[in-house]
């Protein structure tokens, strides 16, 4: 944790994160809504002493985190926040070394820590939100895992709460990047309550009235606007249908054997799902199917050190880079993925990237 501090001079804009307290609540506003409040360097920077700052403080009862901007409450961390791509990974130890350090510490966070995922919530987003006690989703909430598309892993600690999540869906999500909206985020256990949105600024006031905030206290809160919330409550979970077949399909050890269990199913769904996987990295893919697999018996800390071992073996290689140009930069979607064919991704290679890094590991 030293030498990533040491190696980061605080950066960047104060209002790209406003940090404030109201009554007993201290408040983090994801301040840049035209970068759908993209998360970079500088914004990690100031949440993470600030959160420790809060939690210190016998005045701060709970801790509240949103976005501006009515559209994300995070859409990630910010790769596009610089021209080239090569600058950004230079960067990257230290904004993932942090990154990681903020998504711990929600985990130990004494206080108790509520993150209204209003609209768009992905990679990073998830990061700041999903590790937390209370994950508040709405009708405009969008989540999405969607890594494996740019030759990267979901390394937010999501080899932690994706295996976690029931059945084979966390697996699912993880190797397809299927986006889940609005409800169906709640149903696939990824947020612990539905409010809509236009009633976020009253629970917000009533968080912020409470007299004594115990995490009994907000559960019952945060449970009086959740019952009342009627939009889509009849509707089915969206993968319902499916989840024989995810469960059955997603379970296999190894990614061939994924593909092999779709080709053989040959439902309209496993076609799709043998096309979506097609576009992905075949190296992110077998990462990923491990990184889950193993993350399924490990603790959030071990999780997260496994993952920033994951990230410097995406740093050190071809596809991250290769995937950021197709996706963001030059957005012809069409990668040229190195090795092209999952056969070719070999164990040893992928063994490889699991190694401790000595000196170098993350810390937490």
């Amino acid at each position: 944790f030293l030498h990533l501090q040491k190696m980061c001079k605080h950066t960047g804009s104060s209002d790209e994160v406003l940090l404030e307290k109201k009554g007993g609540a201290g408040i983090i506003t994801l301040n840049r809504p035209k970068a759908l409040n993209a998360l970079n360097l500088s914004m990690i920077q100031q949440i993470y002493p600030q959160i420790k700052a809060w939690e210190q403080d016998p005045e701060t009862f709970l801790i509240i985190i949103k976005g501006t901007g009515g559209k994300a409450f995070c859409a990630g961390g910010d790769i596009r926040g610089n021209q080239a791509v090569q600058v950004t990974v230079k960067l990257c130890p230290t904004l993932t070394g942090f990154s990681f350090l903020v998504f711990s510490l929600q985990c130990t966070c004494k206080k108790p820590y509520v993150a209204l995922i209003d609209g768009i919530t992905m990679g990073g987003g998830v990061g700041l939100s999903v590790h937390g006690h209370f994950r508040v989703a709405t009708e405009k909430t969008l989540f999405a895992m969607p890594e494996t598309a740019i030759g990267l892993f979901p390394d937010v600690g999501g080899g932690y709460f994706l295996p976690r999540l029931s059945g084979k869906i966390g697996y699912y999500l993880a190797l397809t990047g299927f986006r889940l909206k609005g409800r169906d985020v709640l149903k696939a256990g990824i947020a612990t309550h539905f409010v809509e949105s236009e009633k976020l600024p009253d629970l917000e006031k009533d968080l912020i009235a409470l007299k004594s905030a115990s995490k009994e206290n907000i559960a019952d809160l945060l449970n009086s606007y959740h019952v009342k919330s009627k939009i889509d409550q009849e509707k089915e979970f969206v993968l319902d249908e499916h989840m024989e077949k995810i469960n059955s399909l997603f379970s296999a050890n190894s990614m061939e054997e994924i593909v092999k269990k779709l080709k053989e199913d040959g439902s309209p769904f496993a076609i799709k799902q043998l096309e979506t996987i097609n576009k992905m990295s075949p190296t992110s893919l077998k990462m990923t199917l491990r990184q889950l697999r193993e993350g399924a018996s490990m603790s959030l800390q071990d999780v997260l050190t496994m993952e920033y071992r994951l990230s410097q073996a995406c740093m050190r290689g071809h596809d991250f880079y290769e995937g950021v140009r197709a996706v963001l930069i030059d957005k012809d979607q069409s990668p040229r993925w190195k090795p092209a064919a999952l056969e070719e991704v070999s164990d040893e290679f992928v063994d490889n990237c699991f190694k401790p890094l000595g000196n170098n590991d993350l810390e937490l």
